[in-house]
């Protein structure tokens, strides 16, 4: 008997077991084509080399004891100061890092790797999203509580006093104090089994002379379990709890990439807003020296007497229209630099938000012609997209769910047994020969009557609960296999998505190729022909009018080349991310 006690109670205590990127060199400018705006001298580059950690500049923080998921067992240290700590629940967001890493002359020199760098180091809305999973692993956690082991106490005292209602009772009024004390410990194993073991002592003081014990103590141990034999049987059902809450994180991993993907681009689009911007300033700048200077030889010919007055106004109307579009390109520069700095947290750095930034990417290379297999560039989005990957876990727990439905709606069939030993003692007295003679004792003889195991109780059992009609059960159950049947759907809708964005992200790309090769050659000839204008002018052939039409038409096919530049590298930059790919085409890891 006491090697099977001892078993069992090695069996109730057995807990649950729960189960860098390199920095690329900085950009260096490529030769300038023919007809394009020249572009600014390269900057000095940054000494800094080493990408800095991605959330480092926007990490939340809390001094707050509670602020991970883990459970400490009862009484250890952390148990306590969770318990016991004061709850300091202030945030504190790290502020931006690695800034003035990347100063130099004052002003904030960047590539686009040095940008993207700090993107991910500083930007708020990318630490929003690492931040999020924080919540289906605290599920994973919270999933594996149903193995927790609890240990339920209680005590209370009673004092009564009622009349007596015949004469066995030992007295006229009978007096009791009754103090009973219940411990109870119980646990679910990953095999399905409930074990308990549960520990009952009291004391019983009476003012009955005929009580054998006065006071009585009595002590019962007693230890069981409770086995599903139909439903809820084995651990594949037990943990499916735990491995839907694994999926989900899964899941949700995916879709962090992904949303963290799209705020790159975003982010890569705001740095080529900028670059655009100063491009075309830079042309639009050159446009008003044309006509500045076409002004000012209108004039001197005028005050000379070699042409009539009337040939200034339209050298006065470009010159004007030269400064508007001079004025506005400015403006439209400060408003991109702005959303530029808020990508990068430097708006958050009163040291820094005020520098001039200088972007060193080149944007004068023309792009090399590649030919793209549609097919096999499809076939890679499907294999790399974050977000079909996070629609195929979704299909798994929706069959984890179905076998959940499956589950409860099946009768519960339920194997018990339990054991029991009983002890009792104390002081009290015995008659022998009719008088009454007091017998010592106390609290240990109860407890050494019940180790001994003198007085055992063994029980075992079968429970039934058949439902005769589960609707409920039966709607759960449709409910999963309609949500299986949508995620199908989705999951073809996806990819039918998937591959028409990737069509139209490389025909996108084929188009800007070409439109940088068309707006090239239209920059050439625009160049020649301001050049022939020139000498026909100064030959007397042709008067202002045409020179400044020409000298016009220039800079918009330069203003051209520039958008059509900078719209290849956009449009690249959309195929990257529709394939999945920009994470590794940038160099860039996602722990």
């Amino acid at each position: 008997m006491r090697s099977l006690a001892v078993f069992l109670i090695a069996t109730l205590v057995a807990p649950a077991q729960q189960a860098p990127v390199s920095p690329a060199a900085p950009s260096q400018p490529a030769p300038v084509q023919p007809g394009t705006p020249a572009p600014a001298q390269p900057a000095p580059q940054p000494s800094a080399t080493a990408q800095p950690p991605v959330g480092a500049g926007a990490d939340a923080r809390m001094n707050f004891a509670v602020q991970d998921a883990s459970a400490p067992w009862a009484g250890s240290g952390a148990w306590m100061r969770r318990i016991f700590s004061p709850g300091d629940t202030r945030v504190t967001i790290q502020p931006p890092v690695r800034l003035k890493d990347y100063v130099v002359d004052g002003k904030l020199v960047l590539s686009l790797k040095n940008y993207l760098d700090l993107v991910l180091a500083n930007n708020t809305d990318i630490a929003i999203q690492r931040l999020s999973i924080e919540v289906p692993k605290n599920a994973i956690q919270r999933a594996f509580s149903i193995f927790d082991p609890t240990v339920t106490s209680n005590f209370n005292a009673t004092r009564s006093n009622q009349p007596a209602i015949n004469q066995l009772q030992g007295a006229n009024v009978v007096s009791q104090l009754n103090q009973p004390l219940n411990t109870r410990f119980q646990q679910l194993l990953p095999t399905s089994t409930t074990v308990f073991t549960q520990l009952n002592w009291s004391k019983l003081s009476t003012n009955d002379q005929f009580a054998i014990y006065n006071p009585a103590y009595t002590t019962t141990w007693q230890m069981g379990f409770t086995q599903p034999l139909w439903r809820g049987r084995g651990p594949y059902i037990t943990k499916i709890g735990i491995t839907i809450a694994r999926a989900a994180k899964r899941q949700q991993d995916y879709n962090v990439r992904d949303a963290i993907m799209r705020l790159l681009v975003t982010a890569e689009q705001a740095y080529w807003d900028v670059v655009s911007a100063r491009e075309n300033l830079k042309v639009n700048q050159e446009a008003l020296k044309l006509a500045e200077a076409a002004l000012e030889r209108t004039n001197r010919e005028i005050e000379l007497g070699a042409t009539s007055e009337l040939e200034r106004f339209q050298p006065e109307q470009n010159a004007a229209t030269a400064r508007i579009n001079v004025t506005r390109t400015e403006y439209q520069l400060r408003a991109f630099e702005d959303a530029l700095r808020r990508q990068i947290g430097a708006d958050l750095d009163p040291d820094v938000r005020d520098l001039p930034i200088v972007l060193t990417e080149d944007v004068t290379k023309l792009p090399e012609p590649v030919l793209y297999d549609r097919e096999q560039l499809v076939r890679t989005a499907l294999e790399n997209r974050p977000d079909i990957k996070a629609q195929k876990i979704a299909l798994d727990v929706n069959d984890l769910q179905i076998r959940n439905a499956l589950n409860s709606i099946k009768p519960l069939f339920n194997l018990t047994g339990s054991y029991q030993t009983f002890g009792r003692g104390g002081p009290g007295f015995t008659r022998v020969g009719g008088a009454p003679v007091f017998v010592p004792g106390n609290a240990w003889d109860a407890w050494s009557m019940m180790f001994g195991f003198n007085y055992n109780t063994f029980s075992f059992g079968l429970q039934l609960q058949l439902p005769l009609r589960d609707r409920a059960g039966s709607a759960n159950l449709a409910d999963a296999v309609v949500n299986k049947r949508l995620a199908a759907l989705r999951e073809r809708s996806l990819e039918q998505q998937i591959r028409q964005e990737v069509l139209n992200a490389i025909t996108n790309v084929e188009s800007s190729r070409e439109g940088v090769r068309l707006a090239q050659i239209a920059v050439d000839y625009a160049r020649k022909r301001v050049e022939a204008d020139q000498k026909r002018y100064d030959l007397g052939v042709i008067n202002i009018f045409f020179l400044l039409s020409a000298q016009n038409d220039l800079a918009t096919a330069q203003s051209n080349l520039v958008n059509q530049t900078v719209n290849y590298r956009r449009n690249l930059l959309i195929l990257q991310q529709r394939l999945g790919t920009l994470f590794d085409d940038r160099g860039i890891v996602i722990d």
